[in-house]
């Protein structure tokens, strides 16, 4: 099917142990400006839906790819890989096979989680992280309750659980009313590709690996919050103060104890700030971007 790509972008594809990767290209290298490396959120995500607004903006001044991870968008055809410390090794593969040796790594969500173990798997190779709304900050996810019922759910053999998956995703619209404040913000062609991408029969199957690997009964398996603190590469963080998805309070704490963090909270904005309010966060974005590219 013929897939979104943002104003700018073009697509390619690259090989890596685990199969053909699209990736989106834009920009130019430039002397003394890093290349940015983005990484999509989770579900029924992918590259040029999480990053379609920024990605002009963000090409225009230097490099830029954005991979879609397996399982997700134009990579939907490999086998996923599952958790988070995964994907990561995904992410630096891709950057092995584009010649990306150091990048600034942006993540969304889901994204967040994967940007996060990249910075620990692999910091010499992460000149600065922008972490919108990360997901792997939270020990819990909401109370015990919902975990348990999660954690039971994700363990459901994959003949239950991916009709249920793919009924659940023929009322995209209400989903998509959970995960912003406003839809009217969201660009018509974003909402037309969420849905297009909710109808893919496999296009569920990248994040429910994800769930299964970081679902835990009592509590989330991927939470950083104990180790957050020796990631030291500047880093932005990004939260809508209304974000029912990923709550806040793992973006605050992560940013009280990474040692060269900020954390900027959007107000009346849920978990797609990028999207609801790129033109409040794009100058946050691109002063952090400016100043990483200065002579140390």
């Amino acid at each position: 099917m013929k897939r979104l790509l943002p104003p700018t972008a073009e697509a390619r594809f690259i090989d890596v142990p685990g199969g053909r990767l699209r990736v989106l290209h834009g920009g130019t290298a430039r002397d003394g400006r890093r290349p940015l490396v983005l990484i999509h959120g989770g579900g029924t995500d992918n590259s040029a839906i999480s990053w379609y607004r920024l990605f002009g903006p963000f090409g225009a001044e230097r490099e830029v790819w954005a991979v879609d991870l397996p399982g997700f968008g134009g990579s939907v055809g490999v086998p996923p890989v599952g958790g988070p410390e995964d994907l990561a090794r995904v992410v630096l593969q891709a950057m092995d096979a584009l010649g990306v040796q150091e990048a600034v790594v942006a993540g969304l969500s889901m994204g967040g989680d994967v940007a996060l173990n990249v910075a620990l798997l692999a910091p010499a190779r992460v000149a600065g992280l922008i972490l919108i709304a990360p997901g792997g900050l939270v020990p819990l996810l909401r109370n015990r309750t919902s975990q348990r019922w999660a954690w039971r759910a994700a363990r459901l053999p994959d003949g239950i659980l991916l009709p249920l998956t793919r009924l659940a995703n023929r009322f995209v619209d209400t989903a998509l009313r959970a995960i912003v404040k406003d839809p009217s913000t969201l660009p018509p062609e974003v909402v037309e590709a969420f849905v297009q991408e909710a109808r893919e029969p496999h296009g569920s199957v990248g994040y429910l690996r994800y769930n299964q690997a970081t679902l835990g009964r009592d509590g989330m398996r991927n939470d950083l919050s104990d180790r957050v603190h020796v990631i030291d590469v500047p880093t932005l963080l990004l939260h809508g103060e209304d974000d029912p998805i990923v709550p806040p309070e793992g973006s605050r704490r992560a940013a009280s104890r990474m040692p060269n963090a900020r954390l900027v909270m959007i107000p009346d904005c849920g978990h797609w700030v990028q999207l609801e309010a790129h033109d409040r966060v794009l100058p946050e974005l691109l002063t952090f971007l400016r100043k990483l590219d200065l002579p140390t």
